[in-house]
């Protein structure tokens, strides 16, 4: 039962990271294209303290995790601020922000499933360990890993890939709030008073379709861990 509340810890503490980092990029994105917004706020920083929205970073994951069998959660920090009419660029820097972040993701994603090759266990094993983990078994995988540091190494680099990659593609679906609505509206440029109702309301819709189209969100999630997986093995 320790090594299963251990495991869960180092899957939320990952999970808590990864959301740090893609936040923090956004704002080192507006630093490098001449906004200071971000580094005046104190926000250029990995400490939690500085980035944790209860609701979002505590509450939702949280509650995502327990609904789902720990098997699926999505969360975020406090938004890194920044001021688009301070850029550079006023076309493409706000995309160059927002892409920021899920870029930071799947490079991490991409990093670990290198490091997570590198492991010398039988492949055998490491598929073990992902659809453990894939399926929150949390049992089998403590099982799996159990006296093996190389397979520890493993499982810490399969939930590394896990989280990053659905914190990339999730956010770059074109649905306000998240990334990919900011990419899309630099291509389809909106007035800045349809942009403000769209982030109002951008939530529900979100929400909506979440649970609405679960299953192309999950299938759509599902390819790219698979790739990312592949690239472990």
């Amino acid at each position: 039962m320790t090594e299963v509340v251990v495991l869960i810890g180092f899957y939320l503490i990952i999970l808590l990271y990864s959301i740090i980092i893609h936040e923090v990029m956004h704002g080192l994105a507006a630093l490098r294209l001449g906004d200071l917004t971000a580094k005046y706020a104190g926000r250029l920083t990995l400490s939690p303290r500085s980035h944790i929205d209860p609701l979002g970073s505590i509450v939702v994951p949280l509650g995502m995790l327990l609904l789902s069998g720990f098997q699926f959660a999505f969360g975020w920090a406090k938004p890194v601020p920044y001021n688009p009419y301070n850029l550079r660029d006023q076309r493409w820097g706000p995309a160059l922000v927002a892409f920021a972040g899920p870029v930071v993701n799947i490079v991490l994603a991409l990093v670990a499933a290198f490091v997570g090759r590198m492991v010398s266990i039988p492949v055998s094993l490491k598929v073990d360990i992902i659809t453990g983990l894939r399926v929150a078994d949390w049992e089998g995988v403590s099982t799996a890993v159990s006296g093996s540091p190389s397979a520890i190494i493993f499982l810490l680099c399969a939930i590394v890939i896990f989280w990053n990659v659905l914190l990339a593609f999730f956010n770059l679906l074109p649905i306000p709030p998240l990334d990919g609505s900011k990419v899309l509206f630099s291509f389809f440029p909106i007035s800045d008073e349809k942009m403000a109702i769209f982030e109002q309301f951008g939530f529900f819709f979100l929400v909506a379709f979440v649970f609405l189209f679960s299953g192309f969100l999950s299938g759509f999630l599902g390819f790219f861990w698979s790739v990312f997986y592949r690239l472990a093995l």
